[in-house]
């Protein structure tokens, strides 16, 4: 509960203006026009703090804000939630309450607007029992996954958006050397994960995940953090992030506990250079495909190509994981204020793994970070 009290809260600071709501409830009424949807029915949290600021999750239960694409809003919500909805600046909010029927209401919500029989596009979170109940009570409707659309707003970031990545990227670099100053041998993948969160809570992060994983597990990108000890010679890949004000932070560091091996050292160089490499494409016009095939070609080169088992990045906002993806297949052309991850990695099964990852904002001349620089050479942490 702690948890989800202090999430909440930190969207609640995030909260969009009453111009800045206007502003994206009509960028979106737009892309809806364009693309012939009806409407856009957004039941994350995320997505209605991106463009109401009000964030709230409904679970098993109706909870959407629906934009039509002539503009007009409305929140259908559970009664339990009126209040905070309210207060929030929304104008037009629809209750019911347990034991009725909400989708009676987004029914007549839809007559009302006349496009009952329309095209919706859909938050990619909402439950499929909802989307279902939706689609039985409006047979005339057609219903699209709507990551795309919306996808077209979140991509480029505005200059407020942009300080808050770098605020939360901040506190995740900054929270890095008192974690390490902690670690040595013996010490458990969730001790650091722990570690970890503390530092970032500290300095007014909300802490959001951690990927910790020492020795072999640090070939495992995904790896779920456990009880395993870091020894001595261990590399260590640490993956975390935070919250500040709705907006996300997402760092990778690999380290060594002790003196590392040449092929430790040659393998972290490796994937530094590729890095690097992934960094110097970007500009604004270049196709994402081309930063993921210049982190590529290097590792390639080096003749771990098989070990590069993702793409080299993806978009980072409200959401971990958004647009832009920066990845094979993918031509769309960067912009001026897209955000995205460089994460190239080698992942040596059963032996050891390396990751380096910045966030980085697209700029006139090339792009920013929003982290501190990586080291060139592996950081060892002292075993004494």
């Amino acid at each position: 509960m702690r948890r989800v009290t202090a999430l909440r809260r930190a969207y609640t600071q995030g909260m969009s203006t009453s111009a800045a709501r206007d502003t994206r409830m009509g960028a979106l009424a737009s892309a809806l026009t364009r693309h012939g949807r009806s409407a856009y029915f957004c039941t994350s949290g995320v997505t209605m703090n991106y463009l109401a600021g009000f964030q709230e999750e409904g679970g098993e239960r109706l909870l959407t804000l629906v934009v039509g694409a002539d503009g007009k809003n409305c929140l259908i919500a559970p009664a339990l939630t009126r209040n905070q909805a309210e207060r929030s600046g929304l104008q037009d909010v629809r209750v019911w309450s347990d034991g009725e029927d909400p989708i009676g209401l987004v029914k007549g919500l839809l007559d009302e607007w006349g496009c009952a029989d329309g095209a919706f596009s859909v938050d990619d979170e909402m439950r499929s029992s909802l989307l279902l109940a939706l689609q039985s009570a409006l047979p005339q409707a057609t219903f699209t996954a709507g990551h795309g659309l919306l996808g077209e707003l979140t991509r480029i970031k505005d200059p407020g958006e942009i300080a808050k990545l770098k605020k939360a990227g901040d506190i995740a670099d900054s929270s890095l050397a008192d974690v390490l100053s902690k670690v040595k041998p013996g010490t458990t993948e969730w001790a650091v994960n722990e570690l970890l969160g503390a530092e970032m809570s500290r300095r007014g992060g909300v802490p959001v995940f951690a990927i910790v994983a020492t020795g072999a597990h640090g070939a495992e990108p995904h790896h779920h953090t456990g009880q395993t000890a870091v020894a001595e010679g261990d590399v260590v890949v640490l993956d975390y992030g935070c919250q500040y004000e709705g907006y996300l932070s997402d760092i990778t560091r690999t380290v060594v506990v002790g003196r590392p091996t040449a092929e430790q050292s040659q393998v972290y160089r490796i994937v530094y250079d590729a890095h690097m490499a992934a960094r110097e494409a970007i500009r604004p016009g270049v196709a994402a495909e081309d930063v993921d095939r210049a982190a590529r070609r290097v590792i390639d080169d080096a003749g771990y190509g098989e070990f590069f088992v993702h793409r080299t990045g993806h978009g980072l906002g409200m959401r971990v994981h958004e647009e832009p993806y920066i990845c094979k297949g993918n031509s769309h052309a960067l912009e001026v204020g897209n955000v995205f991850s460089i994460e190239p990695g080698i992942y040596l099964p059963g032996r050891f793994g390396v990751r380096i990852e910045n966030i980085v904002a697209v700029t006139d001349d090339g792009h920013e970070s929003m982290n501190a620089e990586p080291t060139a050479d592996i950081t060892v942490v002292p075993v004494s």
